[in-house]
C-alpha cells in the first residue's frame, strides 16, 4: 500500500508539470501571415519570406537539405536554410555536372564535377546569399539562402506565406527576390491571432 501512495504521490507532481511547459511555450509563441503582390506574379514562386533577427542560438537540423540537378536546372531554384545547414548535391541527369559559388558565403566552394547518381556535400556556415552555378553549363543558376534563424517561408503562386511557432516580440519581416524588391515590414507576434503584414514587389 506505501509503494502504491509513493508512485501516485509522483504521478501528481509530474504530469502538472509537464503541462505547464507544453503551456507555457505555446503562449509565447504566434504565427506571421502574409500576402504579397507583384506586377509578374509569376516571380512569387521563387520569393523567401523571413525574420531578419531572432535572439538566441538555433541548432541546425541533423537531415541534410537537398539541391538536385535536374533537365540542366538546380531544383529548387531558390533554396532557404538555416545557418550550419549542410546541403546534399544531387546529379539526376544522364551528363556531368559541376557544382561550384564564387561567393564568400560559400567560402567560394567547388565541389567538382560528377555523373548521374553521385551526391556531393557542403555545409553552409556564413549567412548570406550564394549563387550556386554549373561551370560545365553556364546558364544554370540557382541561390542558397542562409539564415540566421529558422523562422521563414516560400511565397506561393497565390502571394502568400506563413511562419508558424515564433517567439513572442518585436521583428523585421523581410522578403528576398532575385529580381525584385520591397520594404521590409515590422511585425509584433503574440500568442493568438496570427501577426500580418502585406509586401508589394516591385
Amino acid at each position: 500500500m506505501k509503494i502504491r501512495f509513493i508512485l501516485f504521490s509522483v504521478a501528481l507532481f509530474v504530469i502538472p508539470t509537464l503541462v505547464l511547459s507544453v503551456d507555457t511555450k505555446e503562449a509565447h509563441s504566434g504565427e506571421i501571415r502574409g500576402t504579397v503582390t507583384a506586377k509578374r506574379p509569376k516571380y512569387l514562386k521563387n520569393t523567401i519570406a523571413y525574420i531578419e533577427n531572432v535572439p538566441g542560438k538555433f541548432a541546425p537540423p541533423e537531415e541534410h537539405a537537398v539541391m538536385d540537378q535536374k533537365n540542366m536546372t538546380f531544383i529548387p531554384h531558390v533554396l532557404p536554410i538555416l545557418k550550419g545547414t549542410t546541403v546534399d548535391f544531387l546529379n539526376s541527369d544522364t551528363v556531368r555536372h559541376n557544382v561550384y559559388s564564387p561567393d564568400d558565403v560559400a567560402d567560394n566552394m567547388n565541389l567538382g564535377t560528377w555523373f548521374m547518381g553521385e551526391v556531393r556535400s557542403y555545409t553552409f556556415n556564413k549567412p548570406g546569399v550564394a549563387s550556386i552555378r554549373c561551370n560545365v553549363h553556364v546558364d544554370m543558376l540557382a541561390y542558397i539562402l542562409v539564415l540566421q534563424n529558422p523562422y521563414f517561408g516560400r511565397v506561393d503562386a497565390e502571394g502568400r506565406f506563413s511562419i508558424p511557432d515564433v517567439p513572442a516580440g518585436n521583428y523585421t519581416v523581410k522578403l528576398w527576390n532575385e529580381r525584385l524588391k520591397t520594404e521590409d515590414q515590422q511585425v509584433r507576434v503574440i500568442s493568438g491571432p496570427p501577426a500580418k503584414v502585406e509586401f508589394i514587389l516591385k
